[in-house]
């Protein structure tokens, strides 16, 4: 049996400092075997710097996944061509971008896992590729032998999140969905061995609107104006995860157990 956790979207400088004092005590509770986060938003709330990333490895996550932020540096657009790059953007981005959808990653004793990162189109960017066919395309093309395919669906709509969890059911040991920053009561494993949640949530400030200062975006539901958005590090912290236990022989998800820390 195999331990990944996948922290969810972690949220500027106070997600950060959550997940630089929880994660060195979660992977000795847990005995983890290899943590991905999603960490889009690991730069005051939208896109992530190297220096950030830098700072998450050293705290213990291996691996990151992103979403419709990732573009925002160019560092870490020239990163994303990196060969041993430890971040995949999603994959049903139009051919030529930088980086890529997926990555195939030793976490132990030569054991191999295949990371798929994935965006949706409704309600976020309807004229990207189609998510569905690009994993078709990243599975045939990546026949092996691994231990657990995970995939990070990083998606607006609960229904498309669902869909895709049906349409790889069996084919994949997990789909977990970021990206709305709320950790769903949903989690469960299917009866061919896909763990699922519609959402691992996020890490950062508790008194925020998925961690973001609630003024600013309070402002803009009255007035319907531009705000910036704004992190200000003060007060409690949370912090989402989930932990999935799949059988490395069958590459079949055992358990999925949601992880929700507060008052940090």
């Amino acid at each position: 049996m195999i331990k990944i956790l996948f922290i969810g979207d972690t949220v500027g400088r106070q997600g950060r400092m959550a997940v630089s004092k929880l994660l060195p005590e979660l992977k000795k509770k847990y005995e983890i075997d290899f943590t991905i986060m999603n960490g889009e938003n690991l730069s005051h709330g939208k896109g992530m710097t190297i220096k950030n990333m830098d700072e998450m490895h050293e705290c213990g996550v291996d691996f990151f996944t992103a979403g419709n932020h990732v573009w925002k540096f160019k560092e870490t657009l020239a990163y994303l061509d990196e060969e041993d790059a430890r971040l995949v953007r999603p994959a049903n981005y139009p051919k030529g971008v930088p980086g890529m959808g997926h990555k195939i990653v030793e976490i132990k004793n030569g054991l191999k896992i295949l990371i798929i990162n994935l965006q949706g189109r409704v309600f976020l960017k309807p004229d990207i590729d189609c998510p569905f066919r690009a994993a078709d395309e990243i599975l045939k093309e990546n026949k092996g032998d691994y231990a657990a395919v995970i995939v990070d669906f990083h998606a607006e709509a609960t229904s498309e999140k669902i869909t895709l969890k049906h349409y790889l059911d069996g084919r994949v040991s997990a789909v977990l969905g970021t990206h709305t920053h709320v950790q769903t009561a949903d989690h469960h494993v299917t009866d061919k061995g896909t763990a699922y949640i519609s959402d691992v949530g996020m890490v950062g400030k508790e008194d925020s609107i998925i961690g973001i200062d609630k003024e600013s975006i309070i402002d803009k539901f009255l007035y319907q104006l531009p705000t910036k958005h704004e992190i200000t590090v003060e007060g409690s912290s949370f912090f989402n995860a989930v932990l999935v236990e799949i059988d490395e022989k069958t590459a079949k998800a055992e358990n999925i157990t949601p992880i929700f820390l507060k008052n940090l």
